[in-house]
């Protein structure tokens, strides 16, 4: 009998990153990791074929540490996927919505819904991710208190939904990308609009990073991302993470790359994949 492959993911079951694994992979079984290096590791060691990892939401902007873990971490990024978040307020079964007087959630959560929370006139509580909160209620059950937590997580866990879509922008969306341990996995098709996504470090000269981007402007490369990281705890930004539109093959990327590589001391492809539709909406 054939086995079912895994993707991994951070977060309990029942997780923001659970639902885009079920929405975008729904022939994987999604398999819950207590951290983001545990999610890597489940995928270099095999015993996940895939990651699906958060790198920016639309609101918090980016997740901490993931970007730091990319270069070192052995996997290439085969895709991305924006999915639309939606938080539900739920509670143990039977409760009523005047019954709530505490609700929990993880606080980008909280913060996220707070307008609809006022309304409420309910005290908050942070939690430490919102799936947690959601199963720590149907563990310990409570007729005051509730949870905010994807509706996964009230599937999950036996929990009633009392709001739906409580957060209060409608605009609120994560984008995350999807991992893979094959160094070579098969290139997007030619029909595909691509991004390319890599790390550098410029050289220790001045106007290092003015001179390396020279060539993205020359070469009419749109650039997409970028952003500065300390490394080793020195207080200099030399490492940097970006990401632009094409394929390193394409002409103009090609000689912007190659401008770049003149003033860096490092570069790393981190991965080349179709862009989600979704960067088309208006």
């Amino acid at each position: 009998m054939t086995s079912i492959p895994k993707i991994a993911f951070q977060g309990a079951p029942g997780a923001n990153s659970h639902e885009a694994c079920r929405d975008y992979f729904p022939g994987y079984e999604a398999a819950p990791y207590l951290t983001f290096e545990e999610a890597f590791e489940a995928v270099k060691g095999g015993e996940c074929a895939l990651g699906m990892i958060p790198v920016e939401n639309s609101i918090a902007g980016r997740v901490g540490d993931v970007h730091h873990l990319l270069p070192s971490s052995g996997l290439r990024i085969v895709g991305e996927k924006f999915k639309p978040i939606r938080f539900q307020l739920m509670a143990n079964s039977g409760v009523k919505l005047e019954d709530i007087t505490v609700v929990s959630s993880m606080p980008i959560a909280l913060h996220q819904c707070r307008r609809s929370l006022k309304k409420l006139g309910v005290a908050t509580e942070a939690a430490g991710d919102t799936a947690g909160a959601a199963r720590t209620l149907a563990q310990y059950p409570d007729p005051t208190r509730g949870a905010i937590a994807p509706a996964l997580a009230a599937e999950i866990y036996g929990l009633d939904i009392l709001l739906r879509d409580i957060e209060d922008e409608r605009h609120n969306t994560t984008r995350f990308l999807v991992m893979t341990a094959d160094p070579s996995p098969p290139p997007p098709a030619f029909t595909e609009r691509c991004i390319t996504s890599f790390c550098f470090r410029v050289k220790n000269i001045p106007a290092a990073l003015y001179k390396a981007m020279g060539g993205f402007a020359t070469n009419s490369v749109n650039m997409t991302k970028l952003e500065s990281y300390m490394e080793g705890g020195a207080f200099t930004a030399t490492f940097f993470y970006a990401e632009v539109d094409g394929r390193p093959e394409d002409r103009g990327l090609a000689l912007a790359l190659e401008e770049l590589a003149f003033f860096s001391e490092e570069i790393q492809i981190l991965g080349v994949f179709p862009a989600d539709p979704f960067r088309d909406r208006v």
